[in-house]
């Protein structure tokens, strides 16, 4: 079986009643991906009609996080809306997505049926098994950013106030500052390039501790 995992975008997190919903669109659709496979329209509407796979953390079967309570496909692509359950392992999660610092999800799915044009080495997929639905740390695709943070009554947060937010948690001026402008992954970059040391992924989970 040809197992393969896509990543993309969250495009709100709402923390509205305490119900931790998020949602987005993924495997957005006639797109070429790094497989060299174009997911076309259609092409999820088997799977999620026998089933909406749980939502996991960082692929890992024995760590589900949270369910998906609406999974469609629209015109622009797989459409998902769910909630990260209150435990332990989604409380962290949860603070870590609104904090910025978890950037996108990740699909895992097979390919049924496809349409090969040989003479430019793609795959067009008609349909495709989809297994799970993960939060990831790291992205493989480079837009599967999160692209909107809500506060708990729905309202969008600038960027003053995310970086205070930030500042809270845990982070330094700098790291607030580099978070809010280009995202939690361009740390590790300023870290190569000589700034001093940062915490791992581990230390952040403590920040975030209820």
């Amino acid at each position: 079986m040809e197992l393969k995992r896509l990543s993309f975008a969250l495009t709100e997190v709402k923390a509205e009643d305490d119900t931790r919903t998020i949602e987005g669109f993924g495997s957005v659709f006639n797109n070429l991906d790094s497989y060299s496979d174009i997911v076309m329209p259609g092409a999820f509407t088997k799977s999620i009609a026998k089933r909406k796979p749980v939502m996991l953390w960082q692929h890992n079967s024995d760590q589900p996080i949270g369910v998906w309570d609406v999974m469609e496909e629209q015109k622009k692509g797989l459409y998902v809306k769910g909630r990260i359950l209150d435990t332990a392992l989604g409380g962290d999660a949860y603070k870590l997505v609104k904090a910025g610092a978890i950037s996108g999800l990740s699909i895992g799915y097979s390919a049924k049926k496809w349409e090969t044009d040989s003479e430019k080495g793609i795959r067009k997929l008609t349909e495709v098994e989809l297994y799970e639905i993960s939060m990831v740390t790291f992205p493989a695709n480079e837009k599967a950013q999160i692209t909107r943070v809500k506060s708990d009554d729905g309202t969008l947060i600038d960027e003053r106030a995310f970086e205070e937010f930030l500042r809270d948690a845990g982070f330094s001026r700098k790291e607030a500052k580099i978070i809010v402008s280009e995202g939690y992954r361009a740390i590790p970059k300023q870290r190569d390039a000589g700034a001093e040391e940062h915490n791992t992924l581990s230390t952040l989970f403590n920040k975030f501790k209820y």
